[in-house]
């Protein structure tokens, strides 16, 4: 369980999976419902997160959609497709599926869970966002809801590099209801950068107010390499600039591979090779103005085609795409379509 968003709980889930797995206990992941434009597919064809998907790798078993039973896609800022089991279910509003279609959904979800339970010595449950969402918890199926219906032991992960972290977790705790806390069994600091020795005094006071002990300080791990899935690691990435410098053409530079970012931009990871690649300077471009620099241009995939194409157009994007890649340029650009 985590007190937000993007606090490495996929990271730390995965960590945990290959310990456990190392030490010979038949260990599978289980998130009951995600949110993610990043997916991965299964041996047999179904769909399931991208995070659950490298879960699985770490703990050594083969992913499967009872890992995660409900995937949410968002087609926009008030709607989205639904997975169920790895097979589209259906498009729902945001309002429909928080107060009528995750009760629907649960008793699948306790099932998927069963079986896996059923099959392995320890199941990691990850939870989405912050247990303490107060606004969406008489309906929420993925956090304390789902750790109660398992009788699982909690672990509150903060993320101290962006700030605020013990007040983060005293906010959290706080906010639970008293069944709740009783599954609470400690909390991690996960990012850390510096002298752990000054982070100490802090340490010892928010275990004093929360009653809980800190399980560990993990150290700020950069350029993992690993899958991500929450579109917040996109603004992260090292990968993400507003442009290249000024063509030098008389001095040796990386090939510039430019990702129009759709703003409906479907698994931007699939990109994390290229990123990789020390020939390469990838960049996500945010407007036409961008293009000229590129010697390579990607249209990505995206989850709401005729939307990003409403968006290249209005934004300019499409006028400059045109010229990009109008026939015979000297300078050797071309365009490439992906999916």
């Amino acid at each position: 369980m985590v007190p937000a968003s993007h606090v490495g709980k996929s990271i730390l889930t995965a960590a945990l999976g290959r310990i456990l797995a190392d030490e010979g206990l038949r260990v599978a992941p289980f998130k009951a419902q995600n949110m993610s434009l990043n997916s991965a597919a299964t041996p047999n064809g179904r769909e399931i997160g991208r995070a659950q998907a490298l879960q699985a790798e770490a703990c050594r078993v083969t992913p499967r959609a009872e890992m995660n039973p409900v995937l949410i896609k968002p087609s926009n800022d008030s709607s989205a497709q639904v997975v169920v089991l790895g097979r589209v279910w259906g498009e729902v509003s945001a309002a429909d599926y928080h107060q009528r279609r995750v009760e629907e959904l649960f008793p699948l979800v306790l099932q998927s869970y069963r079986t896996l339970a059923a099959e392995h010595d320890v199941v990691l449950l990850e939870g989405a966002g912050s247990p303490a969402e107060i606004n969406l918890k008489a309906h929420d199926i993925v956090n304390m809801r789902m750790a109660q219906a398992a009788g699982a032991a909690c672990l509150l992960v903060g993320d101290i590099d962006r700030g605020g972290v013990f007040a983060s977790l005293l906010g959290t705790v706080e906010l639970l209801d008293p069944a709740e806390r009783a599954l609470l069994r400690g909390f991690v600091v996960n990012k850390f950068r510096g002298d752990v020795r000054l982070l100490q005094p802090g340490i010892n006071m928010i275990e004093q107010r929360i009653q809980l002990p800190c399980a560990g300080i993990v150290p700020y791990l950069p350029d993992l390499g690993l899958d991500e899935e929450d579109s917040v690691a996109l603004e992260d990435s090292h990968c993400m600039r507003s442009a290249w410098k000024p063509r030098d053409e008389r001095s040796q530079r990386p090939l510039r591979v430019g990702v129009v970012k759709f703003p409906y931009l479907a698994n931007f990871t699939d990109f994390d090779a290229l990123a990789a690649e020390p020939s390469v300077s990838l960049a996500f471009l945010n407007g036409p103005e961008e293009l000229p620099e590129a010697d390579l241009l990607i249209l990505p995939g995206s989850k709401q085609t005729l939307d990003d194409l409403r968006w290249l157009r209005e934004s300019g994007f499409a006028t400059a795409l045109q010229k990009f890649a109008g026939p015979r340029r000297r300078d050797g650009n071309i365009a490439v379509a992906c999916r």
